[in-house]
């Protein structure tokens, strides 16, 4: 890199951005940002993607410099900083700047910006190059960029930044050997402990792996085999003392076996290292699904990543790689992780932007703009918080997601700042209750407040106190503390139906945690949930009480006032349930009288599904609708079929609430009247004149005529009956002859026929022989 440092102040002259791209290991980080601030007058910030690749640099800058931290080189992260008046090269996390954007908007006191590590391409990296560029544009002309990666797509990246000036430096790199090694159902620990062991190297050994938590099981592995050789075991994580982090990087004339995470891929250079064994893994940023809150997740690193922790290897001499995994699996992985930006929860800096009053993310020049739908999904749930304005600038203090800081907000409000502040920061810590937490409780987060912490919460609980400076509180309120839970998780109110099993006032069902202590409400927050691929509802983890009336003073315009119609299936009845809902779910419910016109709809679907049998002779019916279906056929009226029936039906249902209602308005055939009322009055009486119901006999009888779907309409009386009727009768108008039944006295049929005329001359007097010698005391004229 010293090569071309001479190279920066005319890059910087010719175009007000840079970008520089060399390997790790080539003094970036720490050659350049002071080559910088020989250069310039003002501050030069250094943007570092993690915590302690900043405190590292900062330190090692300040001994090259003769001084310590906090004189002209200082760092700043998040809940720390070791900075003061005289500070020119500060060293801060990517979070860090755009925070300081929100106190002082144009960076009054900065000459230059560096953006560092850049291929990593974090969402506060990638937020906070996309917000300098607008202050380039609005305010700031004069102000430097300076970005600078391992491997990057320069092209794109000079483009964006106005045709930037770029710088490559080929660095050096020595042959490697690299190994494969099959996959295992060996622990992680152990398959370092015996990559360790068959390792020869004359250098130190850097080993990769995803946390703190597989360092600290590694290190218990290898110790016995680093005693045995005389190794220094070492390990470097975010978590550790200054001290501890400065002896892992320091030079040392023992062999060191470094156990660390990714920080030693490309943001910290340990000398002397000629050998890596890479577990193929690391923790990435994520945010949980359901709370949004941040959570650190094991993956697969990518093959860009992987070549890079190789490359630590070859800097100074030729090195050996051990990969805890097959060369298949490296084939297999992405040849570069996609940008953070595409896969993150957007609120936190939706929050900035909103604070900011920089408009929305969407109106941001981005060098990857983010998906459309967590865009959308980032401004929903602001609102849900109701950070805007004011309330987003207040909220934009904490360095905390914008459901934590709204926390704060709400509890500092109502005195109950000290615990808000606490039970914020056990959940960014992602603390959480033991398997058996004991007694019943108001709130999971009640007994997180007096459970014993583990030390990274206790710690994260000092710096948010510190941070926030809560006042004293005089006295606990419970009731204060959950409506401040309330407040930040305003999306994730539930109702309990029964036992375990919740309605989520968003829509659908979820599970409470047989681990939860709150085991009494009726109503509560689901703070974290956990979703779970083998069942449909998700499983809640951490809950808090909430009264009814909490929702009503702090949502007011979200409550909404329904009626529902039920059906009481025992009581056969439409009743009402008027309620005040949140969502989906009813905070308060009474019964009430029904419509009357909701009601009769209701009533009247509830007796189709019942069958109109129930209500009405079901032969007479179809006997009606198949005189009208050969009536149509013969004559200029409508068919009548289930819609006329259910029409109907809610004629009949109007002003009605019960079948028992029904039934009495449906007595002797009143369905069927209304069905008739369907025709039109003409109708009606072309009815009449074409399929007559009855027919007059010469007696005097009234006699029914059949309308048989698919057969001839027939009548059916006693032979005597048809005494003086020559002629057949007819339907439709005289086109159709009725088909006549003749009948014995007992009813049975004696003949049956469409030619009246012709029974009379051929067939009667057989027929009135046989009847007279059966019936003798009947009368059978010979010439009826």
């Amino acid at each position: 890199m010293d090569a071309l440092i001479p190279e920066i102040p005319q890059r910087l002259q010719a175009a007000r951005n840079l970008v520089i791209e060399a390997p790790p290991g080539a003094g970036k980080t720490t050659r350049v940002p002071a080559a910088l601030a020989d250069l310039f007058n003002g501050e030069v910030l250094v943007l570092e993607p993690r915590r302690l690749a900043a405190r590292l640099a900062a330190r090692f800058v300040a001994r090259e410099r003769g001084e310590a931290v906090g004189g002209t080189v200082g760092y700043q992260v998040r809940f720390e900083e070791f900075a003061g008046p005289h500070t020119r090269i500060r060293f801060l996390t990517e979070g860090v700047l755009t925070r300081r954007l929100l106190s002082d908007p144009t960076l009054s006191s900065a000459a230059c910006v560096v953006l560092d590590e850049f291929h990593e391409r974090h969402l506060e990296g990638d937020l906070a190059l996309a917000l300098l560029r607008r202050l380039q544009r609005t305010g700031r002309p004069e102000l430097r960029l300076v970005v600078m990666s391992a491997t990057l797509d320069s092209a794109a990246l000079v483009k964006y930044l106005g045709n930037a000036s770029a710088l490559r430096s080929e660095g050096r790199q020595y042959p490697l050997e690299i190994e494969y090694t099959p996959h295992s159902p060996v622990p992680l620990e152990q398959q370092v402990a015996k990559a360790l062991e068959r390792l020869e190297t004359a250098g130190h050994t850097l080993v990769f792996l995803p946390g703190a938590f597989e360092i600290r099981r590694a290190q218990a592995a290898c110790a016995a085999l680093a005693e045995h050789r005389g190794l220094l075991l070492l390990t470097l994580h975010g978590d550790q003392t200054p001290e501890e982090q400065d002896r892992a990087v320091a030079p040392s004339e023992r062999r060191k076996v470094i156990l660390s995470t990714n920080v030693a891929e490309s943001s910290v250079t340990i000398e002397g290292v000629t050998a890596v064994i890479d577990s193929g893994l690391a923790r990435v940023a994520s945010h949980s699904p359901w709370s949004g809150l941040p959570v650190l997740q094991v993956a697969r690193i990518s093959q860009a990543s992987a070549n890079q922790r190789a490359g630590r290897a070859g800097r100074t001499a030729p090195g050996r790689v051990i990969r805890l995994y097959p060369r298949e699996d490296f084939l297999r992985r992405p040849t570069h992780d996609a940008p953070e930006i595409t896969r993150a929860d957007l609120a936190p800096a939706a929050l900035l932007v909103e604070a900011m009053g920089a408009g929305g993310l969407e109106e941001l020049d981005w060098l990857d703009a983010p998906p459309p739908a967590h865009v959308q999904h980032a401004g929903e749930l602001l609102r849900e918080l109701g950070a805007q304005g004011p309330a987003a600038r207040e909220m934009a203090r904490y360095p905390l997601h914008p459901r934590l800081a709204r926390l704060i907000v709400e509890a500092r409000a109502r005195g109950v700042a000290e615990d808000g502040c606490t039970i914020a920061a056990l959940l960014s810590a992602g603390e959480r209750l033991d398997a058996h937490p004991g007694h019943g409780s108001r709130s999971d987060l009640l007994m997180l407040l007096e459970s014993q912490w583990s030390p990274r919460a206790a710690q994260v609980v000092r710096q948010v106190r510190r941070l926030v400076n809560p006042p004293r509180q005089s006295r606990s309120d419970e009731d204060a503390l959950l409506i401040s839970v309330l407040a930040a998780f305003p999306d994730r109110v539930a109702k309990r139906r029964q036992g375990h099993e919740l309605q989520l006032a968003a829509g659908g069902p979820a599970l409470l945690s047989p681990s939860s202590t709150v085991t009494g409400a009726d109503f509560l927050v689901a703070v974290d949930a956990e979703d779970r691929r083998d069942q449909k509802a998700p499983l809640v983890r951490l809950a808090s009480a909430v009264e009814p009336e909490w929702l009503l003073d702090l949502f007011p315009g979200r409550i909404r006032e329904t009626s529902v119609l039920q059906w009481n299936r025992a009581a056969e009845r439409v009743e009402a349930v008027a309620a005040l809902r949140f969502g989906e779910i009813a905070i308060e419910e009474q019964r009430v009288d029904p419509d009357p016109e909701g009601a009769a709809a209701l009533l009247a679907q509830k007796a189709l599904e019942a069958g109109v049998a129930r209500f009405a002779d079901p032969e007479e019916l179809q006997a009606y609708l198949s005189r009208i279906e050969f009536a149509a056929a013969h004559a200029d009226i409508p068919r009548l079929g289930p819609p006329e029936i259910e029409a109907a039906l809610r004629a009949a249902a109007a002003g009605l609430k019960s079948f028992g209602e029904l039934d009495a308005a449906l007595r002797s055939g009143a369905l069927l009247r209304l069905v008739e009322q369907q025709l039109p009055p003409a109708a009606r009486r072309l009815l009449e004149q074409v399929a007559p119901e009855r027919v007059r006999l010469p007696g005097g009888r009234q006699v029914r005529i059949h309308y048989d779907a698919g057969q001839p309409p027939w009548i059916a009386s006693r032979l005597q009956d048809f005494f003086g009727m020559r002629e057949t009768p007819a339907v439709a108008r005289g086109a159709v002859p009725l088909v006549v039944r003749l009948l014995a006295p007992n009813q049975r049929p004696v003949q049956t026929t469409t030619d009246l005329a012709g029974f009379w001359q051929r067939l009667y007097p057989q027929v009135r022989k046989e009847l007279a010698r059966r019936y003798p005391k009947h009368a059978w004229p010979e010439n009826p």
